[in-house]
């Protein structure tokens, strides 16, 4: 009887790590398990990488993107080599009102990216503290996933109004309890007022730990050169910087597409290999949503289907992912 419990555990386990194994060729096959070295984003090997991919819509408003085929769509397609799933929490029918709900369509998007062999941002897409509900969520995700290379934990999305010494408080806790579990995964840190407040991480970063990230957001309408400039010094400081959430137009996720400093900002970061993903696979009527509310949940997505900012998107992650 031991003999066959033995037997079954190690099936288990062989079964297990199997399902993490990334396919032939694909970027976590080639990349593996990253590391944050300095300031920069590298693969298991130690050489300078840059992720270029798209996030989903918060998961309780376009839950119906939140599923295998789309995953495939946008790895196959727009060449994404990551991919953000973006847990909504506040707002109706969110993680704080149906968790179940919210933790499948998670793993939708999660299992889906492991599948095709892309990286996989796990975003609790909070602009409020929630700590004991976030460190339930990540000590779930952490269990299932830390032996998968594919997953980046970003732990908090956009704090709003919170000082840094707050969210600072906040990220340690969270960062304990995940390494309690994953000692190794990347942990996206954000930082106050929307992931702008980069300066004040650089006056007091967190201490002691390893494979940590601090996110900036920008929407090209809104925040300008400043910007750039105030992430180049908190770079200079040593705080490495990826990009979780950036798009062309305004703030608001509205108005034009600025294209001028779309570009700017696109080069900038091709300049500094800092990791982006854009906002967002979503068909609500604004700019920054990418689709028209005809497209298909699970991709196959044509010109006639994809808005304005979308093309600009896709072409973008297209052109980098792709070049030699």
């Amino acid at each position: 009887m031991k003999t066959f419990k033995l037997i079954l555990f190690s099936m288990v386990v062989i079964c297990i790590f199997s399902s993490f194994k990334a396919p032939k060729n694909s970027p976590v096959a080639i990349n593996g398990k990253l590391q944050v070295n300095g300031t920069q984003l590298c693969n298991q090997n130690g050489e300078a990488i840059m992720l270029r991919g798209a996030s989903f819509g918060w998961h309780n408003l376009w839950p119906r993107f939140y599923n295998r085929k789309a995953v495939a769509w946008l790895a196959a397609d727009w060449k994404c080599n990551v991919v953000r799933a973006s847990m909504g929490v506040g707002l109706d029918d969110s993680y704080l009102e149906n968790p179940e709900y919210a933790l499948k369509c998670m793993t939708n998007v999660i299992d889906g990216a492991i599948k095709q062999g892309i990286y996989v941002l796990i975003d609790f897409h909070s602009h409020k503290l929630h700590t004991a509900e976030a460190k339930i969520f990540f000590s779930q995700m952490a269990t299932k996933y830390k032996d998968a290379p594919n997953v980046i934990y970003e732990i908090f999305n956009e704090p709003d109004y919170y000082t840094w010494e707050e969210v600072k408080t906040y990220s340690e806790e969270l960062i304990k309890t995940i390494r309690a579990i994953d000692p190794d995964n990347i942990i996206l840190v954000g930082s106050p007022h929307w992931d702008q407040d980069i300066h004040l991480v650089a006056e007091d970063p967190i201490k002691g730990q390893s494979n940590l990230m601090y996110t900036m957001h920008f929407y090209a309408g809104t925040h300008k050169q400043w910007l750039r400039d105030r992430t180049d010094a908190a770079m200079a400081k040593g705080i490495p910087i990826f990009v979780s959430e950036c798009a062309g137009m305004e703030a608001t996720g509205d108005g034009p597409v600025d294209e001028v400093e779309w570009k700017a900002f696109l080069d900038w970061m091709e300049a500094r290999k800092i990791s982006w993903v854009v906002w967002s696979v979503s068909d609500k009527n604004e700019t920054c949503s990418m689709l028209l509310p005809r497209a298909s949940a699970e991709g196959n997505w044509t010109d006639d289907l994809i808005k304005s900012w979308g093309k600009i998107s896709r072409e973008a992650i297209r052109k980098g992912n792709l070049k030699k």
